[in-house]
């Protein structure tokens, strides 16, 4: 998508579409982990697990794709009938909550009545034609960025599998390996949303475990 001279390129997914991607995919392998006793499980039981773990995110990694471009069309379509209202005879009351109904609700108390009148004549009167709601090239993009996430966030769990002879052993790696990518997970939306990193990655790590144990409690 083309961005005006001077401005960087705008980035296809935004931190936390990247790292909810991930730990989506990261839950998923968990459960299939998750699935295995250490007692009883052997080396077929193992590579039976770890096809249907990567298979299960091939599936849901395409499903959450088109949900994105779902979702992108959505929001597009959205934002052209918003200014197709306000462009059109909207009055300034209903201007005004169009306006403060897409915005967070502390910015729109902020901006007060002032701000979103000052906000609703400037798109009224200086926004241009609707875009046309469309996909674009950096829609695919986002939806292949997307998609691979999810498979990606796979192997991580899959790797000591491979490399660990001894079911029980692969196993507890793998879930420590879980656990530190949670943690990262959350130290990175911390840090974005202005949080504690280690709050927010410790945080996370144990949400993430007890929303694993729910998961495979209901069949997952």
């Amino acid at each position: 998508m083309a961005t005006p001279e001077g401005e960087g390129r705008r980035r296809i997914l935004d931190p936390v579409d990247r790292v909810t991607e991930v730990i989506f995919g990261l839950l998923m392998a968990m459960t299939f982990v998750g699935s295995l006793s250490v007692a009883t499980s052997g080396q077929e039981e193992a590579r039976t697990m770890l096809i249907a773990a990567l298979g299960c995110n091939l599936a849901w990694g395409l499903a959450d794709a088109a949900m994105y471009l779902l979702r992108t069309w959505t929001d597009r379509t959205r934002n052209r009938t918003l200014l197709a209202r306000l462009k059109g005879n909207a009055g300034p009351a209903e201007g005004q909550a169009l306006i403060s109904g897409v915005l967070p609700e502390r910015i729109a108390m902020a901006a007060g009545a002032e701000g979103l009148e000052a906000l609703r004549r400037r798109l009224a009167e200086d926004a241009g034609p609707p875009i046309r709601a469309r996909l674009t090239f950096d829609d695919l993009l986002g939806a292949l960025g997307t998609f691979l996430l999810v498979v990606a966030s796979t192997f991580p769990l899959v790797i000591p599998f491979l490399l660990i002879d001894e079911t029980g052993r692969a196993i507890r790696t793998s879930n420590l390996v879980a656990l530190g990518m949670l943690f990262v997970a959350g130290w990175v939306l911390a840090r974005y949303s202005g949080g504690s990193p280690w709050a927010g990655g410790a945080g996370l790590a144990i949400f993430g475990t007890a929303l694993l144990f729910a998961i495979i409690a209901l069949g997952g």
